[in-house]
């Protein structure tokens, strides 16, 4: 088996036990077959009440643990996992499932492939929800916006984001898409030089809230969508849509 990176990784014939250190694979595989799981960082929160063994954090695994518990896979994304860490799992012998998500598409594409291939698990019912719920092509943009996902310093969503895929998809142009860098550090001033309709503030990774982002952006919109709905990838696709649309209508009509 080829993961999403093209490394063969040698997932056996049945899994049994599954370790994530992603919490959208993680809420991925607990919805779908959730006695598979075994183990998953600190920040997986989804579903509430998971009760398995916790790894420390995405950049900080503790491979010890994670080798104790004796994985038949274990579940990693590009952007979240160190190859260093990844690196040394692989050298203790256990198989390393890569995804590399960076759009809507890509996201059905590779989830897919976590449940059917990575997990030897039956395709659910909630995927096919999810492809259904973003069939509809991308909407003519009716706003240019800056999408903030950190500050002190400030940090944006660039180019090839399955964030700014997300908002692409709902009409709104990020005006850092053709940025080099995916999450690149832009100081305030010239964010607001850039001359956005409207400021997007998830509440994660930076929780920003109506009393902290908003009032740096002086005269500009502001919208405070869900994080977990414009960041993750997995059950919460189904939703995604309608309930980021919403959030977004809310905001240009005021309230």
């Amino acid at each position: 088996m080829r993961d999403d990176t093209g490394a063969t990784v040698p997932v056996p014939a049945r899994v049994r036990r599954v370790v994530s250190l992603v919490p959208s694979l993680t809420e991925t595989v607990a919805a779908t077959s959730p006695g598979l799981l075994v183990g998953a960082t600190d920040w997986c929160s989804h579903p509430a009440g998971l009760d398995v063994t916790r790894v420390r954090g995405t950049k900080n695994p503790d491979l010890e643990r994670i080798g104790s518990l004796r994985p038949d896979v274990v579940l990693a994304n590009f952007e979240e996992n160190r190859a260093a860490d990844l690196d040394a799992l692989r050298a203790s012998g256990l198989p390393v499932w890569v995804t590399v998500i960076r759009t809507v598409r890509e996201a059905l594409v590779s989830l897919d492939r976590v449940l059917t291939e990575a997990c030897r698990l039956p395709r659910p019912a909630w995927l096919d929800e999810a492809e259904d719920a973003w069939r509809q092509e991308t909407r003519e943009r009716w706003c240019r916006a800056v999408i903030p996902v950190w500050r002190r310093p400030w940090m944006v969503v660039g180019g090839e984001t399955f964030t700014g895929d997300v908002l692409a998809r709902l009409g709104v142009e990020n005006l850092y898409a053709g940025h080099p860098e995916r999450y690149p550090k832009i100081p305030i001033d010239r964010l607001r030089e850039a001359g956005p309709d409207l400021v997007v503030l998830p509440d994660e990774p930076y929780r920003f809230t109506a009393e902290d982002g908003p009032e740096s952006f002086p005269g500009v919109d502001a919208a405070l969508l869900d994080g977990r709905f414009l960041t993750w990838y997995g059950p919460s696709l189904v939703e995604a849509p309608a309930v980021l649309s919403a959030q977004l209508r809310r905001t240009v009509r005021g309230g």
